[in-house]
């Protein structure tokens, strides 16, 4: 329940400026709705090790798998499932961005980001972001003409070409970044409203940063209503209402950003009894989805997993 008060084209559009930008990342169109007998909640396959939650402008959910990468595809209208990817032995699949031009791309954790055709889960291309170990390429978020990666044990992101040939780039984070050893820092990151900057939540402490994507200067947003956005998690922004997945917590913070996002004050607080540590949101029409980690069960191969949706 809840508490409180309450793309480009391949890249045909990308010079049609920044207010293009920020509808890309806001994601679902306005116009799409969950239907009211669509189900709020769905298994995954059992020892899936899940993290990650991708949904586009149709009513189809991407799961990722930490046990081998494996991408699963879920129809929201029925909750029917299919293993899109099988995954491979070492691969790892933890937060996803979907694109309009049926890409997916995935934070692959040890150094990796992959990018799958999101019909058929082919893999169509690959990134080294860093060296395999000391890194945690943790989650990705779309930005103009660029995917762009958290590194959760190290203080930079990294951005690739979305659907073309280029380089990675490597944005080092300053400013007020303080890096913490032995904790995962940067976590889910999302485009502010205005499609200029980015947004990262640091898990620990529990803070949240606009960052520059051009110098990697990073402000510290000031928090109203409560301290701290601790084991901040995945993100998820729609306009200047900005959900805080604060995992161990089992609760979804809402904050109203200002116009610079440099302030953000809680307006509400979404907990609800399904809740089993979920990571990483995603929205259809009126609905937020949460895929359930469940971090605090010991996994086997036949630990249970699912995903719910609460109302907007």
């Amino acid at each position: 329940m809840i508490h409180g008060h309450p793309r480009p084209s391949r890249r045909a559009v990308l010079g049609g400026a920044a207010a293009l930008a920020a509808l890309a990342v806001t994601a679902a169109p306005a116009a799409a709705q969950a239907a009211a007998d669509w189900p709020t909640e769905f298994p995954l396959p059992d020892g899936w090790l899940p993290e990650g939650i991708a949904i586009g402008a149709k009513p189809y959910a991407y799961f990722g798998s930490r046990a081998n990468g494996g991408i699963y595809r879920v129809d929201l209208r029925t909750g029917a499932g299919t293993i899109l990817y099988a995954g491979a032995t070492g691969q790892i699949a933890v937060g996803l961005k979907t694109d309009r031009d049926g890409l997916l791309y995935v934070a692959g954790n040890t150094g990796v980001a992959r990018v799958h055709d999101s019909r058929t889960g082919d893999i169509v291309r690959t990134f080294q972001l860093s060296e395999a170990t000391g890194h945690f390429i943790n989650d990705v978020t779309l930005l103009g003409d660029r995917a762009w990666f958290t590194d959760s044990r190290a203080a930079q992101l990294y951005s690739v070409p979305r659907g073309r040939d280029g380089a990675v780039r490597t944005l080092p984070l300053t400013g007020d970044w303080v890096q913490l050893p032995d904790v995962n820092n940067a976590n889910g990151i999302v485009g502010t409203p205005d499609g200029r900057g980015l947004i990262v939540v640091k898990s620990t402490p529990g803070e949240l940063y606009n960052v520059s994507p051009k110098t990697g200067a990073a402000r510290k947003i000031t928090l109203v209503g409560q301290p701290d956005v601790v084991n901040g998690d995945g993100l998820w922004r729609i306009g200047r209402t900005l959900y805080v997945v604060q995992n161990r917590l089992n609760k979804v913070s809402v904050w109203d950003l200002d116009a610079g996002a440099t302030t953000a004050t809680l307006s509400a607080t979404i907990t609800d009894p399904r809740f089993d540590v979920p990571t990483t949101a995603a929205r259809f029409g009126d609905r937020l989805y949460l895929v359930n980690a469940r971090f605090t069960t010991p996994p086997t191969p036949e630990t249970t997993y699912n995903a719910v949706a609460v109302p907007l």
